[in-house]
This record gives structure tokens, sequence and C-alpha cells, in this order.
């Protein structure tokens, strides 16, 4: 799922996304909160006709983005007092009002406000997280009351495979129409993350969506469906795209790199997105280099399409029962750029 954390995916437009392949993106309940308030959307039709897309939308509940504020937010019983980092204006954010909000937004799938754990964090700290977030996502779900809104709960936990189990079976207790494993990949080793994804994807119900939020290399999308994971979101692909990082079946393509000046073919042969038809490698140095709009666009364009196919092929996969075709280099080894001129 592309994120659109501001009603947008960062410099493409509905019709980019859909050639893309794009399927459902996500919206930011905090930052839409903030600017230019729910309310404001609501009046003007709801967040699919705000920003011009007929397809699903998730909203994340604000949980993260509250969390990353730090010393801007006071979390207690009832919700979380914050400092807005726009204005520095104070705002209360709860659990019924994050549902009030996502509602008004008019969100496919909203998400329970919980309180994502810090890493690294003592076994009774992320107790005390986990057990919040648990009476939190009770109170989601009892004002929750859109007919036309599906709404997942997010299992909590940190690095112990304990608090894991437990905090699924509370949510599980509570009951929601899908569930999201929440608080990986906020800087632990790759190895701890897989090791605690493993544990709990099989605690959540197979006949429901599993969603694993905030995740999104090409190979944790690779290992997360292995494990029984269904949904993704990053912003990965895009913040590698105005970097100047592309993705390539056999790796990154660093487009600043000299080698690309004056290189007329595309970023990748067998790719078929618009980026690729139309334009060069050293087209795209050229714009990214010379700080060009335009290049933040081509080259989130390559990216959303690398990860949409990426995705494509795995379902492909699946639905003839066949071992996985896709295969991403270990970096830590080096990447090696397919010879296409003598078919290496």
């Amino acid at each position: 799922m592309p994120v659109g954390t501001q009603a947008t995916v960062k410099a493409l437009t509905k019709e980019d996304l859909l050639d893309c392949g794009a399927q459902i993106i996500l919206g930011n309940t905090y930052h839409l909160f903030l600017r230019p308030g729910h309310r404001v959307v609501e009046t003007l039709g709801g967040l699919h006709r705000f920003m011009n897309w007929d397809r699903p939308i998730l909203t994340d509940s604000g949980g993260f983005q509250v969390f990353s504020l730090g010393d801007l937010a006071k979390i207690d019983e009832e919700g979380v007092t914050l400092k807005s980092h726009l204005d520095g204006s104070t705002h209360f954010i709860s659990p019924e009002v994050s549902m009030e909000i996502q509602q008004a937004l008019g969100a496919d799938i909203a998400m329970t406000f919980d309180e994502p754990t810090p890493h690294p964090a003592t076994h009774e700290d992320t107790l005390k997280s986990l057990l919040l977030s648990t009476r939190w996502a009770l109170r989601c779900k009892n004002s929750h009351n859109s007919p036309d809104q599906i709404l997942f709960g997010i299992v909590q936990g940190g690095m112990y495979k304990d608090l894991r189990s437990q905090s699924a079976e509370q949510i599980l207790e509570i009951g929601f129409d899908g569930y999201a494993v929440g608080g990986l990949s906020v800087g632990e080793d790759k190895g701890v993350m897989l090791e605690i994804l493993e544990h709990t994807a099989p605690l959540l119900p197979a006949g429901q969506a599993r969603y694993l939020m905030g995740v999104g290399t090409p190979q944790d999308l690779l290992d997360g469906v292995r494990m029984g994971i269904d949904m993704f979101d990053c912003v990965m692909p895009t913040r590698n795209a105005r970097n100047g990082t592309l993705f390539v079946p056999w790796g990154k393509l660093n487009i600043r790199n000299a080698r690309h000046k004056t290189d007329a073919g595309p970023v990748d042969p067998d790719c078929s997105c618009y980026t690729c038809r139309y334009y060069s490698r050293a087209y795209l140095r050229h714009l990214f280099i010379s700080n060009e709009i335009l290049a933040m666009r081509l080259n989130s364009i390559h990216n959303i399409a690398f990860y949409q196919r990426w995705m494509a092929n795995i379902r492909e996969d699946i639905k003839h029962d066949r071992p996985f075709k896709q295969v991403w280099p270990d970096e830590s080894c080096g990447t090696e750029e397919p010879d296409y001129e003598s078919g290496v």
C-alpha cells in the first residue's frame, strides 16, 4: 500500500498510481487532523472525493506519529495531549477522538488508536504499554459506529514473545475485522524483527486480513508473505525515489552515479512503467543532479511500479501454488547489474 500521509502519495497523481497498479493507499489521521482538519475533509465529501481517489483508503490511527513526537506528547489513560509540530498548538487525541477523525475522513479501513512501544524497552514497560493499548482498543471498538468502515485491531508487545501472545489473545477477544502487527522495524535487528513476526503472525486468524505496519523492503515483503502476512505499507519506495535510489530486480540503482551520465537505456529494460518506457537513466540523472521536481515524480513512479509488480508476482505464485520466483539479492555482498547486451 503506497503511503499518502497528507492525502497524497508524494509527487504522484491518481493516474500515476493507477498506472503503477496501486489498489489501496494510506492516509494519516494525525496529519490530516492538524491540516486541513477532518471536519474540512468531511465537508468536502470525504477523503476519497477530496483527493480524487475512488479505490480503498486505509487511515492509520495516528498512534505512531504521536509516539514520534517524544516530549511534545503527554500520554495518560484518557489519551494523548500533544503540541502540534506545525505551530505548537495544543491538541488532545483519545481513542474516541481517533475514531471520530477516521470516520469523518471516510476511510474504508480504520485502525485502533494504540501506543507503540519504544525500542529498547523493558518487559515491565512493554507490558504496561500493551495493556494501555488493549484498553484503548476496546474503547475504539465501543465508539466506532460507521457501518461503511471496517476496523482493524493492532497487536503490540515489543520484542517479547510472551507479550506478543498476550496482546494477540486480548485483541482477538475484543474482535475486529482485521488484525495488524505493530511496533516492528523500530530500530531492532532484522533477525529479531523476523523472529517476533514469525511468532506473532500465526496467532492471528487466517481467514481475516493480516497487516504488517511500516515494514517494507522487498525482502521483508517476501519474508512477511511466507509467514502469512497479507498487507504492508512503507514510505520506502517514495522516500528512496526522492533520494535518487531506484529499486530493480538485482538490487538498488543509485541514479546519481556518474556511470549513468551518458546511459541512454532505461532504469530496468524489463520494466514497463511510464518512466522506463519513456526516459533514460541519463535524463533521470540529469534531472536529479539539477534538482528538478520532475525527478521526484519519475523516480517515484518507477519505485511504486516495482513494488506493485513485486507483490503481483507473489500473488501469482501463490495462486498457482509454486515457489516464489522473486529473489532479493544479499546487499551486504553487493549487487551486480545484468549485462543485457551479452544476455548475462
